[in-house]
């Protein structure tokens, strides 16, 4: 039995039929603060054009602060941040988000502490500190909300400045990076399922991802889109079998998220414990048409939708031959 897939955009109610393709709902974005309107200066010049990336400011967890305090500074930084046309969010990096560490250290006899802003890249590098001016020990353990705020905004201007010398420097060494070649999509180790799936599942998406015309790695330098598989299992409808729900989750680089692909069905009890073989085939040859789908509609891949197999789109990168018939799953 083909496995019901549902390709869709976030929060789209589940759809029954295989091919159906959920309309992609993308949140309309209102004008980003500009700061540097009629003052630009030379560092506003160069963000005159938000950057194709989004920075993620998840809680800290070493700047001793309390957790409510933690939340509210990531919170300030995000939006100075956005204040300096740099995207941001306050929330845990996507996969091909670049990332903000902040840590504090108690300095000046401890009645001081000195906080540090570190930016790193999607794959872990870091990029560039920034080290904050010594804030009065007293309102920084007690989190007072406008000393959190001002260090946020001091750290902004020089976190902006590191943004910019990676992009200028990057584009310096290749300036056709991004428009040159098939999409590159970065695949995210799948997650959650029993037995070898996560294995399994990651090494047929890329096989069957490749053959549909995106160039697949692991690490975020230069990838356009990231997708990532989550695996969840419930009971059925009887005690003989489980509900099995995959989910492919697709997302651009300036950490929007295009929609997902979800596919359900249920199997005998514990058939998925060992090896998936044939079902990791199944499941991503389905799921990743829809992936394809996903990007195509958000104008990442050119032209129409192909009508021939899956290796035609890149005779360099072909599907698998097709294995013997998988077991019925019920």
């Amino acid at each position: 039995m083909s496995w019901r897939s549902d390709r869709r955009a976030p929060r789209r109610r589940r759809a029954p039929l295989l091919a159906l393709l959920a309309p992609l709902a993308l949140a309309a974005c209102g004008d980003l603060p500009q700061p540097f309107r009629g003052r630009p200066g030379a560092l506003g010049a160069q963000l005159a054009a938000p950057p194709a990336l989004r920075i993620a400011v998840p809680s800290p967890t070493e700047a001793l602060l309390a957790a409510d305090s933690a939340d509210l500074l990531a919170e300030a930084l995000a939006e100075a941040l956005r204040a300096a046309e740099i995207p941001a969010a306050a929330t845990e990096p996507l996969p091909l988000d670049w990332r903000l560490r902040v840590e504090a250290r108690r300095e000046g006899g401890a009645r001081a502490v000195v906080p540090r802003f570190a930016l790193a890249d999607a794959d872990g590098t870091e990029l560039g500190a920034v080290t904050g001016a010594p804030v009065p020990l007293r309102a920084w353990a007690e989190g007072d909300a406008e000393a959190l705020r001002a260090a946020a905004r001091a750290a902004a201007p020089g976190i902006a400045e590191i943004v910019v010398r990676v992009e200028a420097a990057r584009k310096a060494t290749d300036p056709a990076a991004l428009a040159a070649g098939p999409p590159r999509l970065r695949l995210m180790p799948v997650r959650g399922a029993p037995g070898d799936g996560n294995t399994a599942l990651t090494a047929r998406m890329r096989e069957f991802l490749a053959g549909r015309g995106f160039l697949v790695q692991d690490g975020a330098d230069r990838a356009e889109f990231g997708v990532e598989g989550v695996v969840a299992m419930a009971p059925g409808a009887s005690p003989a079998v489980q509900r099995v729900e995959v989910q492919w989750i697709v997302t651009r680089r300036d950490g929007q998220e295009l929609g997902r692909v979800l596919q359900l069905n249920e199997v005998p009890r514990g058939s998925l414990d060992g090896l998936w073989g044939d079902v990791a085939y199944v499941v991503a040859q389905e799921a990743s048409g829809g992936v394809r789908d996903v990007i195509r509609n958000a104008g990442g891949l050119p032209g129409p939708a192909p009508a021939a197999s899956p290796a035609s789109a890149a005779p360099q990168a072909r599907p698998p031959a097709d294995p013997p018939a998988p077991p019925r799953l019920r």
